[in-house]
């Protein structure tokens, strides 16, 4: 009797059902973990994401599986839509929509780098993938990996691990990713282009912004409520300057918590069944394909725009349409800065990369609206 417990006990060890897609998908964790660690590529999310990679392949734990604890943060926090528009919330409270403001032309620049959402959209169709899966790889051209994950959550959440670790790095790639696609699209001539310093925004309008763009976005497009209410209600906090404590707790301890129950809820999603196969390759290809478009998309934008406008804008700052602040907009200063030293586009870059977050949110709702 006691011989037989110990066999059961040895033939019930974890060891026994190790599996070499398990071994791969720790390799997967741990480079994750040195990209975040040592290179500093969005740690605040790979470093939890990578760790919930590690134990979601551990055989026998049932973390992952139905009441276990990695189930529940992604149950209770993901599934549920809860935690990305709390990241919203955080963000909004973090945003200064002044440079926006001062020149509302660059809400079309942020509009415009949406190209690379709908190019990697109907690409991937053409892949063979569904037309869920299909607006859920198109939105990692946004760069945006809260948008990412809350519409992987209404229409594939199957591919979430995938889909939010390709946004997520390509958010980091930013600084290898833009120069080619801007160098290419652009003239010397055009990356030197100084542009005039931006009027001063008033503190009514940055108060009343929030409020009209909440209006005007949610009424056009309802699905994107969720996202634009929170975003907006945490740059409200900001603005109105009443409320301090809110908007320190809405971009430091609530952000910090939920990024951690964000983070272990996406890497549960990675098991070795879920993530070794052929989409996952396709995604991370078509992620390059989509984020590379919405650089050209806005800085094609931005030259047509020139054309029939007086206050020309130098082209480049198109490219920091993509939702990644403020990453994107600092590249594009330093492409600027360094075809002309007296070039200073930090600020105007701004506008088209603030409005990018808009942007991103708005296309995924619209996904909801017209598939699910």
């Amino acid at each position: 009797m006691l011989l037989q417990q110990l066999t059961d006990s040895i033939a019930g060890l974890g060891i026994w059902q190790l599996t070499a897609g398990n071994v791969i998908m720790w390799v997967i964790s741990f480079a994750l973990m040195y990209l975040a660690i040592k290179k500093g590529v969005e740690p605040l999310l790979l470093v939890p994401i990578s760790f919930g990679i590690f134990a979601a392949n551990f055989p026998l734990t049932g973390l992952t599986g139905e009441g276990g604890l990695f189930y529940l943060f992604f149950h209770h926090g993901i599934e549920t839509e809860l935690i990305p528009p709390l990241i919203f919330l955080g963000l909004g409270a973090m945003t200064d929509f002044g440079p926006v403001l001062a020149n509302p032309k660059t809400l079309i620049l942020g509009a415009a780098a949406q190209l690379g959402v709908y190019a990697a959209f109907f690409t991937a169709l053409l892949f063979g993938f569904t037309i869920e899966e299909a607006a859920t790889i198109g939105i990692i051209g946004g760069a945006d990996g809260p948008t990412t994950i809350y519409l992987s959550a209404n229409l594939a959440p199957h591919l979430m691990g995938a889909t939010s670790v390709a946004a997520y790095s390509y958010m980091a790639l930013v600084p290898v990713i833009i120069p080619p696609v801007a160098k290419l699209l652009t003239t010397k001539k055009e990356r030197a282009m100084v542009m005039t310093g931006m009027r001063t925004v008033s503190k009514a309008e940055k108060i009343l912004f929030p409020i009209l763009a909440s209006l005007v976005i949610i009424l056009l497009v309802p699905q994107a409520a969720p996202l634009m209410a929170m975003f907006m209600l945490g740059n409200l906090f900001m603005e109105s300057g009443v409320v301090e404590r809110l908007t320190n707790v809405s971009r430091n301890e609530l952000m910090n918590i939920v990024t951690i129950f964000l983070g272990l809820g996406v890497g549960s999603t990675m098991s070795a069944e879920n993530f070794l196969n052929p989409k996952t390759i396709y995604i991370f290809i078509l992620g390059v394909v989509a984020f590379s478009f919405a650089a050209a998309g806005g800085i094609l934008i931005a030259k047509l725009m020139n054309v029939f406008s007086k206050n020309k804008v130098n082209p480049l700052i198109g490219a920091a349409g993509v939702s990644a602040v403020p990453m994107a907009a600092r590249v594009v200063h330093n492409i600027g800065s360094e075809a002309n030293p007296q070039n200073y586009l930090l600020m105007h870059a701004m506008g088209p990369n603030v409005a990018g977050v808009i942007g991103t949110a708005v296309a995924a709702g619209a996904f909801i609206m017209a598939i699910k």
